[in-house]
């Protein structure tokens, strides 16, 4: 762990939380609250980091309802739906068409499919085409829904919808400026006060591992760590469960 303050910018599939505090503002300003709306997240749920993220935020607010939108092979992982969803009552459902629930969405959050993310081509060739947001998917939405991506898109969202007044990805890019510098200028100032934050190493377990394949401390020579929260030992790296 390092002394330094450092600004998570995303973690492989597992978090992204200064997009979340950029989807955060961009609802706020697009809808004016948070607390009882109802997002869907389409495309990429199971690599999606900002998906990851900001459900795991969306669970302290009032009223919020999540419908999930994916294939099969890119399905909300278990662990998410069990610790953040189940734990936190966050209700969700899970569907495979935009065109059956669009119309009682206040939020569309879409997401590429990564292809980067997957070990065979062909089962990427069999999901990237499955979500593509047009004009006549659009037409059965509400007047007052907004329409985000994290961006980069691929072929998730056409050209067309982009004059749509809905779309809100464009003006969400430029909320994220805003939000990085604030990050940037609270840190220097905390430096200058000489409060930076003291970052928590956790306790080192050597008869414990990560229960992420993928977690740096089990990919590198680096010590796994944990704390504890609400009895369970999570990795201070990826927030994974410990596995004994």
């Amino acid at each position: 762990m390092s002394p330094i303050p450092i600004i998570n910018a995303g973690d492989g599939s597992h978090a992204h939380p200064t997009q979340t505090l950029t989807d955060l503002l961009t609802i706020t300003r697009e809808l004016g609250k948070v607390d009882g709306i109802k997002i869907g997240f389409c495309g990429d749920l199971k690599f999606g980091r900002t998906v990851h993220s900001l459900i795991k935020a969306l669970a302290r607010y009032k009223g919020v309802e999540i419908v999930l939108i994916a294939p099969d092979e890119l399905r909300l992982p278990d662990y998410i739906k069990h610790d953040i969803c189940d734990r936190n009552h966050l209700p969700y459902t899970e569907c495979s068409s935009i065109e059956e629930v669009i119309g009682e969405l206040d939020v569309l959050y879409m997401t590429r499919v990564q292809k980067e993310r997957f070990l065979d081509e062909d089962e990427y060739d069999r999901v990237k085409d499955c979500f593509v947001l047009d004009n006549a998917k659009m037409a059965l939405a509400k007047d007052k829904m907004a329409v985000l991506h994290p961006l980069p898109r691929v072929n998730e969202i056409l050209p067309e919808v982009d004059s749509d007044p809905r779309a809100a990805y464009f003006r969400q890019v430029g909320n994220g400026k805003f939000v990085r510098m604030a990050l940037i200028l609270t840190l220097l100032k905390l430096k200058e006060q000489g409060a930076a934050p003291s970052p928590s190493l956790g306790i080192y377990m050597d008869s414990v591992k990560c229960s992420n394949a993928k977690c740096i401390c089990n990919l590198e020579n680096v010590k796994p760590r944990f704390h504890e929260e609400d009895g369970v030992l999570r990795c201070v790296y990826c927030d994974h469960k410990a596995q004994k």
